[in-house]
């Protein structure tokens, strides 16, 4: 399994050579310099950390100017983990480039939904409102808690009003559409979760049987007339 840190960026869509349209989200992805390597011997696990995006020095404190000072790179922003047996053979100080992928492959894409706050039980769980008459008392309300009559309490696991969004959420089995090599950047097409500019991993798809289906040619645009 291989992985690598990219920045949602925004969807938009490309046109294939037969007049098809694959909706894409954009996925810029600089190159991830690996920062640490974590073994079974020292650490319990193998993993390898790598960084995403240059940060100022004067930004970052001392813990973590040691780790870039020992992997001899410059600080960067976003410090993430990969996992995988292909992840392995990256040695300190060494970069992960977006040509990792190739289009047509089959991808898994974890990121953090959008936070919508504080919101109530008709939002976050799909209640049925109440009516609308001017005589009604109840609008959008949580409803009966009656839990017939066993405990007098509100039951655990209730669904009510709360703080909804801001999760991690992995979508699965996503098509690469295309490699921009000299952009650093990813199409993949459908929706990511997160909002714009967000953090995403792009993994490989791990309930995926083919490893790869056939992408249509997509329209050069530059050479269309």
């Amino acid at each position: 399994m291989k992985a690598i840190i990219g920045r949602k960026i925004g969807m938009t869509q490309v046109f294939t050579q037969d007049g098809s349209i694959y909706p894409v989200t954009v996925v810029e992805v600089l190159p991830n310099v690996v920062t640490q390597v974590k073994t079974v011997e020292k650490d319990g696990y193998n993993a390898i950390q790598v960084g995403y995006e240059d940060k100022k020095p004067s930004r970052v404190n001392k813990p973590q100017k040691g780790i870039f000072e020992k992997a001899g790179v410059t600080p960067k922003y976003e410090l993430h983990e990969l996992q995988g047996d292909e992840m392995q053979n990256y040695a300190l100080g060494s970069e992960i480039k977006v040509d990792i992928f190739s289009a047509g492959e089959i991808v898994d894409v974890v990121g953090t939904s959008k936070g919508h706050g504080f919101t109530g039980p008709v939002k976050r769980h799909n209640y049925h409102i109440g009516p609308k008459a001017h005589g009604s008392g109840y609008h959008r309300g949580v409803g009966s808690m009656a839990n017939v009559g066993r405990i007098q309490r509100v039951v655990p696991g209730k669904k009510m009003a709360g703080h909804m969004g801001h999760e991690r959420v992995t979508i699965l089995n996503l098509l690469v559409v295309d490699v921009l090599k000299d952009k650093n950047a990813i199409l993949i097409k459908g929706a990511l979760p997160g909002p714009k500019y967000s953090i995403v991993k792009i993994r490989s798809a791990l309930k995926e049987q083919l490893h790869k289906k056939e992408v249509k040619e997509l329209l050069n645009r530059t050479n269309a007339e």
